[in-house]
């Protein structure tokens, strides 16, 4: 199944499994941080996360593992209806967001992006 993101007035296409990846630089650390999102019929639900080194606001999960220079983890939050990406302008590079294709969100300062699923993605059939 490949399904739809809206980043605010913009949709996304996304692959097989509805999936799409948020990367961002840490504002004050400069460290690199990765994230593996899926839609399904309850939101937006995260299936992984990296973080490319640590400092303020950097902590990676209880069950980080060190892979290839990342500590890796499987969040186990809930789903969320919508993410509020924040767009500081102060990272250099805005939000990366990959999922059939990539875009890059709030590069300079503004109001929050917001993601969610694209409206009647998961509506049932008559």
């Amino acid at each position: 199944m490949s399904g739809c993101l809206m980043a605010g007035a913009i949709a996304i296409g996304l692959g097989p499994g509805s999936s799409f990846s948020l990367e961002w630089t840490h504002s004050v650390e400069k460290v690199t941080w990765h994230e593996d999102w899926r839609v399904t019929a309850n939101g937006l639900t995260p299936i992984r996360a990296a973080v490319q080194g640590y400092g303020a606001g950097m902590e990676p999960g209880p069950d980080a593992k060190l892979i290839d220079g990342w500590m890796v983890w499987f969040p186990t939050a809930r789903p969320v209806r919508e993410l509020a990406l924040a767009s500081s302008g102060a990272t250099g590079g805005g939000w990366l967001l990959c999922g059939v294709d990539c875009v890059t969100l709030g590069m300079t300062p503004s109001d929050p992006v917001i993601l969610r699923p694209c409206p009647d993605q998961f509506a049932q059939p008559n």
